[in-house]
């Protein structure tokens, strides 16, 4: 069973920050993919609307998670 460190405190300190330093960049995070998801949906109903809004969303948070893999693998 993992330890309540390994839990809540390991991956944050592993990519340089805090408990809740880690937690509002999860939660920034997954208000961005809601907004790209609903986007997408919004796109498949209208194909008008939206036509590269979760692309884009999604290229920009891919470049953010490689950035922050990096520093990790520092």
């Amino acid at each position: 069973m993992p330890t309540l460190s390994k839990l809540f405190i390991a991956h944050p300190a592993a990519v340089g920050e805090s408990y809740f330093e880690h937690m509002a960049f999860a939660f920034r995070f997954s208000g961005r993919l809601f907004r790209a998801g609903f986007a997408a949906f919004a796109h498949g109903f209208v194909p008008g609307v939206c036509e590269t809004t979760a692309s884009e969303a999604i290229l920009a948070m891919n470049d953010e998670i490689r950035a922050r893999q990096k520093l990790m693998a520092e």
